[in-house]
């Protein structure tokens, strides 16, 4: 079988390699030879390794024309024109294997379509979660399961933020600094550290889970910049330790509650103990029960490891499509949750009774209160409310930021217990 290798990056590199170094055992269990016969780069002149020689072009005709070449792989990343070329090759019929998760959860109902029309595979395995295998469980281990959640912790890079947070005591913007130094975090950060690449990888499982197509831009999303190490601090004190969560449930009315937050869990929910780079998924099917996929998100030969075995799934001549519904996705407002709320006040008799008053006159209640005293007039107040419905806390936080014995409303988080 002969593979046409679009991109030669950090996961291009790693197919290459693995393909290079375990060649006879996957000829063995798939009785066939893999083959990497043409490879599209940007740049014919830049050092490559060497498995790569004789096999380089800048032409992507060159893979997509030849009549040879059975699997088009794409790891170029970005949007386009990756999308144009996975188009392109599916039309013409070839199978595609790609590590593309914004293309799979932007265009992934649109290119699904087109490969059944054309009777060919689009795998996609690597988008979610790197080496962790994920994507062929939800679609064959389990799929004789209703799932009712998923959620996980989808981002390496903020998850390596947050754990040093905590671990170190030290601010977001030093260890983003750190994380950007060392490779963990691109020099701008945005899709990792406002959730957009969460969110990406959570459209693709709820969409696989429930059967309901679902895009990024239907998911409410927020990521971590504003955690402080006060809020790291406070949540340490309280029994809890900060994720960025991503979270999908498809509702008995049939309304699909899916989002990014950060979020408080408990110290004995088994994402807790889930650190540094590191990613893990929580799926609950009525059969199985609660299972837990956890393992490195990224990486050169993790990812690589996901791609080559969509290559063999093609080999073996897996089917891999599926048709989904569109969602219709919950608003976040109408969505149950304890929240973590850390406000700046004066430091005056009479304030925790307006704000209590106002959570009261919305219909929530407190778990806990904790009041410091800090600079001058002012004082933190941390509150840990009871399952409210989030349209009633944002209403009470707009009118308590209102007031004028309110300095600040500083952080807002949603809070778990041990499940």
């Amino acid at each position: 079988m002969k593979i046409g290798l679009m991109g030669l990056g950090t996961v291009g590199s790693g197919v290459v390699h693995l393909i290079e170094e375990n060649g006879d055992a996957i000829e063995k269990k798939i009785g066939q030879k893999i083959e990497i016969k043409k490879i599209l780069v940007k740049d014919p002149e830049k050092k490559r390794i060497k498995e790569a020689q004789g096999k380089i072009t800048i032409n992507p005709y060159d893979i997509l024309e030849d009549p040879e070449i059975d699997v088009v792989v794409e790891v170029m990343g970005k949007e386009h024109p990756a999308l144009e070329y996975m188009k392109e090759a599916i039309i013409r019929g070839k199978n595609v294997v790609t590590a593309n998760k914004e293309v799979i959860a932007k265009h992934g109902k649109e290119l699904i379509k087109l490969a059944d029309e054309n009777n060919v595979n689009l795998l996609y395995e690597a988008s979610v979660g790197g080496g962790i295998p994920i994507i062929r469980p939800l679609k064959s281990c389990l799929a004789a399961n209703k799932i009712y959640e998923i959620k996980g912790i989808l981002n390496g890079t903020t998850n390596y933020i947050l754990t040093e947070m905590k671990m170190r005591g030290m601010s977001f913007e030093g260890v983003l600094k750190e994380a950007q130094q060392k490779g963990y975090a691109e020099l701008d950060p945005t899709d990792d550290v406002d959730g957009f690449d969460a969110a990406r990888k959570l459209a693709i499982l709820c969409t696989l889970s429930f059967n309901k197509y679902v895009v990024p831009d239907d998911i409410y999303t927020k990521g971590i910049r504003t955690i402080s190490k006060e809020d790291i601090k406070y949540a340490e004190e309280l029994g809890f330790t900060i994720k960025l969560i991503a979270y999908g449930r498809l509702d008995d009315d049939g309304k699909l509650e899916a989002w990014v937050h950060p979020v408080m869990i408990s110290k004995k929910n088994p994402l807790n103990g889930v650190n540094g780079v590191y990613n893990a998924i929580l799926v609950e099917g009525n059969a199985v029960g609660k299972l837990m996929f956890y393992g490195q998100g990224a990486g050169m030969m993790p990812t690589a490891s996901a791609v080559v075995a969509d290559v063999i799934d093609v080999a073996n001549h897996i089917p891999a499509q599926n048709g989904y519904d569109d969602a219709e996705i919950k608003d976040i407002v109408d969505t149950v949750s304890k929240y973590y709320i850390r406000l700046v006040a004066l430091d005056k008799p009479g304030v925790m009774s307006k704000i209590t008053g106002v959570l009261g006159a919305e219909g929530i209640s407190l778990v806990s209160v904790v009041q410091k005293e800090i600079m001058g007039e002012y004082a933190e107040i941390v509150l840990i409310t009871h399952n409210a419905l989030t349209k009633n806390l944002f209403k009470a936080l707009d009118e308590i930021g209102n007031l004028r014995e309110i300095d600040k409303v500083a952080s807002v988080i949603r809070v778990e217990g041990d499940e």
